[in-house]
């Protein structure tokens, strides 16, 4: 499940568990200085052994996976798109993944602008003049992926850490079919 060697990804929602039943005293929830403290560690041993380029490579590769996995087994089918934004934003708030708001939709085109409050990976960090979010970068290129079946690029154009007190993105179909 974890230490078979592999060339393509193959987490299965499966793997989360049942949290519930593993964890009867301390719940469902955990500190966000948890989940940073596994990413922030993770990403700078990752900095050192493979350079920033390839780290947030890989961090947005993850991400991708995890937003299409959320996608797939958190999201109800069939939704219209408002209907889909309206359930991302309640189930992103529900976990403390961070409040989700569209800015500009141009549904036709299919480009976006959304922004992240509360985000999970930044808010609250120090300003270091950097967009540091590029697991949320790729989690949304999943999510909008898995949606409408196409490719999405998705940058982040500003962070929390870059003086911008919310996480804006800039999300565009690239047409090719999503995998």
């Amino acid at each position: 499940m974890f230490k078979e060697e592999r060339d393509t990804p193959s987490f299965r929602w499966s793997m989360i568990g049942d949290v519930a039943l593993g964890r009867p005293n301390l719940g469902l929830q955990a500190d966000a200085r948890v989940y940073r403290l596994m990413q922030f560690t993770l990403r700078d041993v990752m900095i050192t052994q493979f350079g920033v380029e390839k780290t947030d490579e890989i961090f947005h590769c993850a991400g991708r996976l995890a937003g299409t996995e959320y996608f797939r087994n958190a999201v109800p089918a069939g939704l219209d798109f408002n209907t889909y934004v309206s359930a991302l934003q309640e189930g992103l708030k529900s976990l403390g993944i961070g409040i989700l708001r569209v800015e500009k939709a141009d549904i036709e085109k299919r480009q976006f602008t959304l922004t992240v409050e509360e985000d999970l990976d930044c808010s609250g960090l120090p300003f270091c003049n950097e967009e540091i979010c590029a697991y949320d970068e790729g989690f949304i290129a999943g999510l909008l992926g898995a949606y409408t079946g196409q490719e999405f690029a998705v940058r982040e154009i500003d962070c929390w850490c870059s003086g911008a007190r919310v996480c804006r993105f800039d999300c565009r179909s690239t047409g090719a079919a999503f995998a």
